[in-house]
């Protein structure tokens, strides 16, 4: 399996995406490609050791940095990280592709030289909510900002999707995230999108608030990249505070004991749920190849877990699945 990596994406680049890098390649064995400044890259690469046939470079002259224009980078900078990774994506050299760098740039590029899976027009980043043995899956987390009725049909559609084949659960519920359960509730936007939804075939529930996400009324929740990048940001935020609080308020006072043992380990695996860097990235979904997006701040546990990831998502066929999209 053929995991390409773009090593000057993200805020500690190069040196913890190639840390990530080489310790992902500990766990599986994989054919890793780094793309990136090869002196940078064989500095960084010196600190370790591997088999030197698990990985391999890419000499390339340019990256695209976190605050450039996505399109204005991507057509001046044709030999950057990103460029050459999607390149390979499309020429079938490598699998999947990875990087935490500039998502804007990550998404138009993946929309230019990969396109997207027939009738999608727009792709989207979904993100998985896990509470006890349940999932739900939302999206766009922050690909679209501005979205058009029609736009909210196709995420249901990948969403629905996806649950099935990456969750195993059939025919999935989709709900319209907005600001009340009635049909005239939202925006113009969001009204027109309850009307399209109506009249798809996916199993449209009608509109759900956001105290109801995690009520299992639906396993698919849709909405712009806007609302879903708000709602993710402060969700994360949200749960490391509470977490962070009841481990020091509780938690840490517990005496020693068994019992107690026992639930600081239940209370680390409830750490572990919440944490973004066991899951590394999400899957750009949507588009004719396997991208993933990881947060700016990633460091190495956070890249060796997305690349570990993306070799499931490899494995599960998922882009077979979305090709039949435009039979649904």
């Amino acid at each position: 399996m053929r995991i390409a990596v773009d090593a000057m994406g993200g805020d500690y680049a190069p040196e913890e995406i190639i840390k990530g890098a080489i310790s992902a390649l500990e766990e599986r064995d994989l054919k890793i490609i780094l793309l990136g400044s090869r002196e940078k890259v064989a500095l960084e690469l010196s600190k370790y050791k591997f088999k030197e046939e698990n990985l391999s470079v890419i000499d390339c002259k340019e990256y695209i940095e976190s605050g450039e224009v996505p399109l204005n980078a991507l057509h001046t900078k044709k030999d950057s990280s990103m460029v050459v990774g999607m390149n390979l994506l499309k020429n079938k050299e490598a699998d999947t592709f990875i990087s935490a760098g500039n998502s804007g740039a990550m998404m138009a590029a993946a929309f230019l030289i990969l396109g997207c899976i027939p009738p999608l027009t727009r792709p989207a980043i979904p993100a998985t909510f896990t509470f006890g043995e349940s999932k739900v899956l939302l999206l766009d987390v922050g690909a679209n900002v501005d979205c058009k009725p029609e736009h909210f049909k196709q995420f249901a559609l990948m969403g629905s999707q996806y649950a099935q084949y990456i969750f195993k659960i059939d025919n999935p519920r989709v709900g319209l995230l907005n600001i009340g359960e009635e049909e005239n509730k939202g925006n113009k936007a969001v009204q027109e999108a309850f009307a399209v939804l109506s009249n798809s075939k996916v199993n449209f529930v009608g509109n759900i608030e956001a105290k109801d996400i995690f009520k299992g009324k639906a396993e698919v929740i849709v909405c712009d990249g806007f609302v879903g990048n708000v709602l993710l940001k402060y969700t994360e935020a949200l749960a490391k505070l509470l977490l962070t609080e009841i481990n020091s308020r509780i938690i840490a006072l517990l005496p020693p004991h068994s019992e107690m043992d026992q639930l600081r380990q239940n209370f680390r695996e409830l750490v572990k749920v919440t944490d973004y860097t066991e899951y590394g990235g999400s899957l750009l979904l949507g588009v004719k190849g396997l991208c993933f997006v990881c947060h700016g701040r990633s460091k190495a546990k956070a890249i060796k877990n997305a690349i570990i990831n993306a070799t499931k998502f490899v494995d599960s066929n998922i882009l077979q699945y979305l090709e039949h999209l435009e039979k649904v």
